[in-house]
């Protein structure tokens, strides 16, 4: 068991570190090229950092048995869990965090569409399979074509999913290190999502208690740590609001094309607990989100703090009933 755990431990962080390392290395590649930064930021980061749910998925669809992919569809649920309760959650306990960037409610309004379609494949179809990933990669082209078309015809708001460009940045002064970094991701990324499933799995199987806890748990936090490291950095510099929509965009992308990938790649069904307790709590945590940002409310300290309490409540709860079913 403590072998198991110890590289699955690795295959987490190799995950995180593959998946920065990537995004750097292909962010320098296409400042090198000359590559319109706006088209970077709609592609390479905003698919780069959904990298590590996306290897995992992917690797979890591939070589688990046919429809049982809990690992992969926790993480998804997971990870959108997390994003809303801790990753603003916690750093809104620090300083408290505004609601108000321009076109963040836009990008809310397709988050909760994103969240009733993969719930839609969820229940009423009953599985995401190849129909449901066709769907679901067709919505988050849409998206990137219709934010990629706003930013550039429309006013001249930010749109908030293309902020934070600059820290992807830093490899630009050297030339070795944007093979170095595109090569480390490329292997790190697979190699960290083998270890991860793989042991995740045998944990599970050990502990008899259903896959998805580990993709809800371990996992989700795992793959939500940079983005929590991130907006507490902001929160301590007083400008936390700036993740808001990187948050929104990031649950976006969980959903429709990791969502949509894992579909493609094979079928994936839901276990009567994610279907009761899991995904109805996603939802609850997403339409609180966009509550927020339609009302402009801001996250305060005891909002800051209810939420994280939720999380850690929640967390405490599903472990309660862990075991398979």
């Amino acid at each position: 068991m403590l072998q198991h755990i110890f590289f699955m431990v690795l295959g987490l962080g190799l995950l995180i570190l593959g998946g920065d390392l990537l995004v750097r290395g292909a962010v320098s590649l296409a400042s090198a090229l000359r590559i319109p930064t706006l088209l970077i930021s709609l592609t390479i980061v905003a698919f780069g950092t959904s990298a590590p749910e996306f290897v995992v998925a992917l690797r979890d669809v591939l070589t688990g048995p046919e429809g049982d992919n809990g690992i992969a569809m926790g993480n998804i649920i997971g990870s959108n869990t997390a994003n809303i309760l801790l990753v603003l959650g916690l750093p809104a306990i620090l300083y408290p965090i505004a609601m108000d960037m321009p076109g963040t409610r836009r990008h809310a309004s397709f988050m909760i569409l994103a969240t009733m379609v993969f719930m839609y494949f969820a229940y009423i179809a009953g599985l995401i399979d190849h129909t449901a990933g066709v769907v679901m990669m067709g919505l988050i082209v849409a998206y990137v074509g219709y934010i990629g078309w706003h930013a550039m015809n429309v006013g001249s708001d930010r749109e908030p999913i293309l902020d934070d460009l600059d820290e992807y940045t830093e490899a630009n002064g050297a030339v070795w290190k944007t093979p170095a970094f595109l090569l480390a991701g490329l292997i790190g990324l697979p190699l960290g999502a083998q270890l991860l499933v793989d042991n995740g799995s045998a944990i599970a199987a050990a502990m008899n208690v259903r896959p998805e806890l580990i993709g809800l748990t371990i996992v989700a936090f795992g793959t939500s740590l940079p983005e929590l490291a991130t907006v507490v950095a902001a929160a301590l510099k007083k400008h936390a609001e700036v993740a808001v929509g990187n948050i929104v965009g990031s649950n976006i992308f969980n959903l429709l094309f990791v969502g949509g990938t894992a579909g493609l790649a094979g079928t994936s069904t839901f276990t009567s607990t994610a279907r009761h307790i899991d995904m109805p709590f996603m939802l609850i945590c997403t339409l609180f989100l966009g509550l927020l940002i339609y009302t402009r409310t801001r996250i305060s300290r005891p909002v800051g703090a209810v939420m994280f309490l939720a999380y850690v409540g929640y967390i405490i709860f599903i472990g309660t009933k862990s075991v398979a079913v």
